[in-house]
C-alpha cells in the first residue's frame, strides 16, 4: 500500500478533474513531499500507473496557460473510488501502517462519513489495546525490563510505541465524537468545529 497512491487518488477525487501540477501543488500544499515522498516523479508515475489500471482515465488535454505543453487531466473512475475508500479505510485500521500511510488517511479522513470513520478509529484502538496486550502476554508478573538488557529495550519500544499509538487514536477518535471536522454528508451547520 502506498502512501502517494491514497494521497493522489484523493487529490484528483477532491478536485473532481485535475491534471498532474495542480495534483502535485495540492501534496506540496499539504507538505506530503516531505512526509510522503509525493515527489513530481511520484505523482506523474502514481498517475500514469492508476490510469493503466483503471483507477484514473485520462481525458482530452488542456492547453497549457503558462504557454508549455497541453496538460493531460484525470478523474477517478468508480474502480478507482473503491480502490481510494478501500486504501482509505485500511490505513485508518491497520494496527501498524508507516506514518506516512496513516498521515494520509488522516488528513483525507473527511471524505468519509462521521459514522464511518468512529467506526474505523475504534477498529483501530481495538487492535491497538489487542496489540499492547499480546506485548504483555508473555512477560513474567512484575518483569523489570531494565534488567532485560537490550531485550527489554526492545519490549519497551514496542510497548511505547502500543501506548503511543494507542493515546494518538484516543485523542482523535474523542475530536471526531466531538464533532471535529466537516466530514462526507455534512454541512458547515452541522458541525461546530470547522478548520
Amino acid at each position: 500500500m502506498s502512501a502517494v497512491r491514497l494521497l493522489v487518488l484523493g487529490a484528483v477525487r477532491r478536485r473532481g478533474q485535475a491534471h498532474g501540477y495542480q495534483v502535485l501543488a495540492d501534496l506540496e500544499a499539504w507538505g506530503a513531499h516531505e512526509w510522503a515522498r509525493a515527489t513530481s516523479g511520484s505523482v506523474y508515475h502514481a498517475l500514469k500507473a492508476m490510469t493503466g489500471q483503471g483507477l484514473l482515465v485520462m481525458h482530452d488535454t488542456t492547453p497549457s496557460t503558462a504557454g508549455g505543453p497541453p496538460r493531460m487531466e484525470y478523474t477517478v473512475t468508480d474502480a478507482g473510488e473503491q480502490a481510494y475508500l478501500d486504501l482509505l479505510r485500511t490505513a485508518l485500521t491497520n494496527r501498524d501502517p508507516r506514518l506516512d500511510l496513516l498521515a494520509a488517511a488522516v488528513g483525507l479522513i473527511e471524505d468519509l462519513p462521521r459514522a464511518e470513520a468512529i467506526a474505523l478509529l475504534r477498529q483501530r484502538l481495538q487492535t491497538m489495546n489487542e496489540w499492547r496486550a499480546a506485548i504483555t502476554a508473555h512477560l513474567p508478573p512484575g518483569a523489570d525490563l531494565d534488567t532485560w538488557g537490550p531485550v527489554g529495550d526492545v519490549i519497551g519500544l514496542w510497548l511505547h510505541t502500543a501506548d503511543t499509538r494507542r493515546d494518538w487514536t484516543s485523542r482523535l477518535l474523542h475530536r471526531l465524537e466531538q464533532g471535529a471536522y466537516r466530514m462526507a454528508g455534512e454541512d458547515r451547520a452541522q458541525t461546530p468545529e470547522t478548520p
